[in-house]
């Protein structure tokens, strides 16, 4: 018994035209013309956009001049892709007396040599910056101890779109610290074309997607002058830092910043070395050198 779903006909062209008949509930899945024949235009279309024949090379992925912040270590730029995009968000992670505050410092000079550069609830020592060629005269300096205060400070420093490099604490998630507020310190540093450095241990979940750029920071190397004891002095460290992730360009990559010590200090005369983390793989190490 076949029951009547309707008694509307339908013209389904094909091929070729195809007789006009009646659904019904038995028979209205059958198959009763030939299946769509693609269009020659769609199908023109979908070869000119077939990616498997486009070539590529690295300079797709390479960024212009004035759309990165280059630090100025060659090494670390190459690690970098070039330098850190502007108009993005990046972290620098790594336990205290890392090195990361040292890499913080660096961004900050270039920053400041051309613009202005802020930091906002992080503590800092102005000769130390001064010795790393930041210009504290176009410095500014928020005192703020509240997670939510220094979001609230971020958000202010990017609106204004003065300033090309701003330095905060890595906040914790929590209320007013969230992807709400990541989302609008994001699109405020894209509209200010400045670079957001969030300064921590280590970025939460929301800070980790909303980042461009990923820096892991440690101490791989200390030396010391003098004999050992009390009497010796510390001549300088080298930092590593590790690229865990970038947006446009591969992960993985590595350079070795030596940093020397502003303070002035006694000739060297007992140079010692201390190896704190064994260096990665050759492939990956790349060395340079700042002040």
């Amino acid at each position: 018994m076949s029951l009547k779903l309707c008694h509307a006909v339908s013209d389904i062209p094909g091929p070729t035209q195809q007789p006009r008949f009646v659904l019904d509930i038995e028979h209205m899945f059958d198959i009763r013309f030939s299946p769509m024949v693609l269009p020659a235009a769609f199908a023109e279309l979908r070869e000119r956009f077939d990616l498997r024949f486009r070539e590529t090379s690295q300079a797709a992925f390479t960024l212009a001049d004035d759309a990165v912040l280059r630090t100025g270590i060659a090494e670390f730029d190459r690690a970098l892709g070039g330098g850190l995009p502007r108009g993005t968000i990046a972290t620098l992670e790594g336990a205290a007396s890392s090195g990361r505050m040292a890499v913080a410092a660096r961004l900050l000079a270039v920053g400041t040599s051309a613009g202005l550069g802020a930091v906002v609830g992080t503590s800092i020592f102005p000769p130390a910056l001064a010795a790393a060629g930041v210009r504290l005269e176009r410095l500014l300096v928020v005192s703020t101890s509240e997670p939510v205060g220094a979001a609230r400070a971020a958000d202010i420093l990017l609106r204004s779109g003065a300033f090309a490099v701003v330095v905060i604490p890595a906040l914790p998630s929590g209320r007013g610290t969230g992807s709400a507020t990541w989302t609008r310190l994001a699109s405020l540093a894209h509209r200010a074309n400045a670079v957001l450095i969030a300064v921590g241990f280590e970025a939460s979940s929301e800070l980790r997607y909303f980042a461009s750029v990923r820096l892991e920071t440690t101490i791989e190397r200390v030396r010391w002058n003098g004999p050992p004891g009390h009497f010796g002095t510390l001549a300088g460290y080298d930092v590593r830092a590790t690229v865990r992730k970038h947006k446009r360009a591969a992960p993985g990559a590595s350079a070795l910043i030596t940093c020397t010590t502003y303070e002035d200090h006694a000739p060297l005369v007992a140079l010692r070395e201390h190896v704190l983390a064994a260096p990665p793989a050759p492939a990956r190490t790349r060395t340079s050198t700042a002040v």
